[in-house]
């Protein structure tokens, strides 16, 4: 895919890798949609990158508010080209120790959110006349259970199930879905859910960001449906 002038949709915009995938976009000419909750965020972004990127406050877990901006935003005249599932968060602690909310929030957010921008977007993306793309951002914990992070491991392992049975239906409508499996990331995602501190060691989000970039670049009839990146040593340096 040709980056230029494309539509794409980053959900969880206004931070950490939604961040660094928006600049990267924005500097191939893409027009990107930033969907998240902080709009005063999502401004402060757009001052830096300019009039291609466009706020949208937005909480995934509402999908009354989603369905109204999908069909205030696109039409058959204004289809998107890339979607990239991106906002998530982590409540780790023991499971006996995991309050029911927490489980739930993440739930909502790590895969109910994915659904209900997803389901909403195929169809627009099923009518445009070239290649589309999905990509979602899960996690290693998408790839390995973990003690303290099992219901984080549940929505990742769910959002990869979803993702792989997604690629297989939709592959003959030229619509790509590709699963990004990151470690860890240098990003405050890290240090608000598993209390750490980063360092120089973690992955830095403008190189996560340029693999995606590499995703949506492939050659039209080339799909790399999932990847894993990791940093080659992740110790804390002394």
């Amino acid at each position: 895919m040709d980056l230029k002038n494309k539509r794409v949709i980053v959900t969880g915009a206004s931070s950490g890798i939604g961040t660094a995938f928006s600049k990267k976009l924005v500097d191939k000419g893409a027009v990107v949609y930033g969907l998240a909750r902080r709009i005063q965020k999502l401004n402060e972004i757009r001052q830096r990158l300019g009039e291609s990127f466009i706020p949208v406050e937005m909480d995934v877990t509402d999908q009354d508010a989603i369905e109204a901006w999908v069909n205030s935003a696109f039409d058959s005249e204004t289809l998107p080209d890339a979607l990239i599932n991106n906002a998530g968060l982590g409540r780790f602690g023991k499971v006996d120790e995991m309050s029911t909310e927490d489980w739930h929030t993440m739930i909502d957010t790590n895969l109910n959110g994915v659904f209900y921008l997803t389901r909403l977007i195929v169809p627009l993306m099923k009518q445009h006349p070239g290649t589309c793309h999905i990509i979602n951002i899960s996690s290693v914990a998408g790839l390995l259970g973990n003690p303290e992070i099992s219901g984080y491991n549940a929505t990742k392992f769910g959002l990869r199930g979803f993702s792989e049975a997604l690629f297989k239906e939709l592959r003959y409508d030229k619509i790509k879905v590709s699963t990004m499996f990151p470690g860890s990331i240098a990003t405050e995602f890290f240090e608000v859910a598993a209390g750490g501190d980063t360092h120089s060691n973690m992955m830095q989000p403008g190189d996560v960001a340029d693999t995606l970039i590499h995703l949506l670049e492939t050659p039209n009839n080339l799909l790399i449906n999932e990847v894993t990146l990791r940093p080659l040593n992740p110790k804390k340096p002394e």
